[in-house]
């Protein structure tokens, strides 16, 4: 990476967030991957920085940083196949990856099945067989026990 990242905190949209942090749409796709890649360390250093017993706000309720670095996984790889979908391009997470976040955020998803497949189902974006579509979704980054 090699000078400014290229964000854009803007109002875009009637109706939607008062100021948004996104990429600057001139960057093209290099400055798209450069603020996403910005964006991912950001939250690493959190949460490597923050004690683990530390709960914060989510508007689907209070979560730890294990939750919120699995929240951050999932908005990062569902997006980035949005992107890539658009494109024309096939893109595919590492799998454990995906077992991690299914199982921090969607304990309740099936897991019998490829875990990237259950988690674009378990995020309204694909069919997986023998499960009904999701139309609506919800995860629980609630904090779990510690072990």
């Amino acid at each position: 990476m090699s000078g400014e990242v290229p964000f854009s905190c803007e109002h875009r949209r009637s109706g939607g967030p008062e100021l948004a942090i996104c990429a600057d749409r001139s960057a093209g796709s290099d400055g798209l991957l450069q603020v996403l890649e910005a964006s991912g360390a950001l939250l690493v250093a959190m949460v490597r920085t923050t004690s683990p017993r530390v709960t914060a706000h989510h508007v689907f309720g209070a979560s730890d940083p294990e939750g919120f670095a699995a929240m951050g996984t999932v908005e990062t790889v569902v997006h980035v196949h949005d992107v890539a979908e658009g494109l024309g391009l096939t893109w595919t997470p590492p799998a454990d990856l995906c077992s991690r976040v299914l199982k921090r955020l969607f304990p309740d998803a099936p897991g019998d099945t490829a875990p990237w497949s259950t988690l674009l189902w378990a995020t309204g974006r694909a069919e997986l067989p023998g499960h009904a579509r999701l139309t609506t979704w919800r995860w629980d980054g609630t904090p779990r026990p510690q072990h």
